[in-house]
């Protein structure tokens, strides 16, 4: 993922917020703003003749050093774009198992099934649920918690 990519993925990330299932967020930041609240490492995209069609990310969950090894993952996939998705977890759980990240979770609405049953797929596993845990568009949400320890780092 390089700084010029930012339009393409933003483009991605909006038509993702648009749905209502994707996100708390509502608009998508500045590319300084988003680059600053995701790791460095662990930014990939996913290309094909049509340009740009995906992009995956790891965010920290925590400023603390405990947790150093604990990042939330995001994946926005370009509408009808079979397959993306899966390529593109698949991707980031290797290169953050590269990076030394042990645990991957996400924070996923649960009418977000196809979300939540790609990750279950990728070993993923439902460790809780949060109730009405922020507004979106003036409706309480829920998030189901999933998370992902590596069979090979710590």
């Amino acid at each position: 993922m390089r700084n010029d990519d930012w339009p393409a993925l933003a483009a991605i990330y909006e038509a993702g917020l648009a749905t209502g299932q994707a996100s708390f967020e509502t608009t998508v930041p500045e590319w300084e703003a988003w680059s600053a609240s995701h790791h460095q490492h662990c930014r990939l995209v996913a290309e094909s003749g049509r340009g740009i069609v995906g992009w995956a990310a790891l965010s920290p969950v925590s400023s603390r050093a405990v947790y150093a090894g604990v990042a939330e993952v995001s994946v926005y996939v370009a509408e009808r774009e079979r397959g993306v998705g899966g390529a593109l977890l698949d991707a980031i759980i290797a290169a953050s198992e590269q990076s030394g990240i042990w645990t991957l979770q996400s924070a996923t609405f649960p009418e977000n099934e196809a979300s939540v049953r790609l990750q279950l797929s990728r070993g993923f596993r439902i460790v809780g649920r949060r109730e009405r845990i922020g507004r979106h568009r003036g409706v309480w949400r829920d998030t189901v918690i999933l998370e992902r320890r590596s069979p090979l780092v710590g």
